[in-house]
């Protein structure tokens, strides 16, 4: 099992109810959370993309190489990046950490005009993206590679810098989400592992179940597809102290802007997520929907609630549906990766 956290790769402070520090996308501040993983039980952080939010790779190095065992999960875009351009890139870094990178990559819609790319339809978009992975994969594992797409092409082509490789690791892992039907069907060949946001066990555990159908239908070539769980994780002394925290933080949220990236909302997965708070505030015994009415989005908005025995078993029903890579977080994040990492991994191990 995977054990990740969340460093916010943001621009403006605050993110998610963080603290408002000065110099808090510093190297210093981002530096300080890094190591506070490594000295908590995390196995590394998840750094979130987007158009107006530092890049991702840069920061990546530079937080790796102020730590020892931090593994950086940077998400990129595959319209931001071209293939080949990104492979030599990703392998260069995971080559100067000792195979410490993890990939996240993102298909959902961004300010691409911004950085000069375009997109059609969904299909199309995931329709690139499954050639991105796959030319990422060959140029990452074989040498003089060929490949002519719709979207993308190289000939001759070899990366001079490795990805490091070890046993069931030919290459840094391949981290996936979305929830449409297109995106499903590019994560059950190509992807390494498909992320799931906080959904409710039988949601997860349909979506595991089509995951699996499709690699069967679709004929998948590489190791059996694994599945990730990105989630907030509310974890205070006590079930009383968690949810009077959780409605207290809830009840600050309602009374402010109520903000929500309009792009993400035309996400189906974000779109299941707003919908669960239909079928009751609280489900599964603590997972707490009520956030994603007054702005919570992506993994804000569900939140699992509760004791670290409490968050505890339910992530143990989690990792019985097929659950093994967990990314957790809550605010402030410099406070949350201490107590959660001390207090709610050690029941996880």
């Amino acid at each position: 099992m995977t054990f990740l956290w969340y460093i916010p790769n943001q621009v403006d402070p605050g993110h998610r109810g963080d603290d408002t520090v000065q110099g808090h996308n510093s190297i210093e501040r981002l530096t300080e959370l890094a190591r506070l993983t490594e000295d908590h039980g995390w196995s590394g952080a998840l750094l979130g993309t987007g158009w107006g939010r530092p890049d991702t790779l840069t920061v990546a190095t530079a937080l790796a190489a102020r730590t020892t065992t931090f593994q950086p999960l940077a998400a990129i875009r595959p319209g931001y990046w071209h293939p080949a351009h990104f492979a030599s890139a990703a392998s260069t870094l995971d080559q100067l950490t000792g195979g410490r990178l993890l990939i996240n990559i993102v298909s959902g819609q961004d300010n691409l005009a911004a950085y000069g790319d375009s997109e059609g339809d969904q299909p199309q978009r995931y329709a690139r993206t499954k050639e991105f992975l796959q030319l990422v994969r060959r140029l990452w594992t074989e040498q003089d590679v060929t490949y002519d797409g719709e979207y993308f092409s190289v000939s001759g082509s070899t990366v001079a810098t490795r990805p490091v490789v070890r046993e069931g690791r030919p290459h840094p892992t391949l981290y996936f989400g979305g929830a449409s039907d297109a995106a499903q069907r590019v994560a059950a060949t190509d992807a390494d592992v498909q992320l799931f946001w906080g959904e409710p066990l039988d949601g997860v555990a349909a979506r595991i179940a089509k995951l699996r159908e499709l690699e069967d239908e679709l004929g998948r070539e590489h190791p059996p597809l694994e599945f990730g769980l990105r989630i907030t994780t509310l974890v205070r002394d006590t079930t009383e102290q968690a949810w009077a925290d959780a409605e207290a933080k809830v009840a600050k949220m309602a009374d402010g802007p109520g903000h929500r990236d309009p792009l993400r909302v035309k996400a189906v997965g974000q779109q299941r997520l707003l919908e669960l708070a239909e079928r009751g505030e609280v489900l599964d015994d603590n997972l707490y929907t009520t956030p994603g009415k007054y702005g919570g989005g992506g993994a804000g908005t569900t939140w699992l609630v509760g004791s670290p025995d409490d968050v505890a078993k339910s992530l143990h029903r989690y990792r019985d549906l097929g659950i093994t890579h967990f990314i957790l977080s809550d605010t402030p994040y410099r406070e949350e990766t201490v107590r959660v990492g001390d207090q709610l991994l050690p029941l996880l191990r």
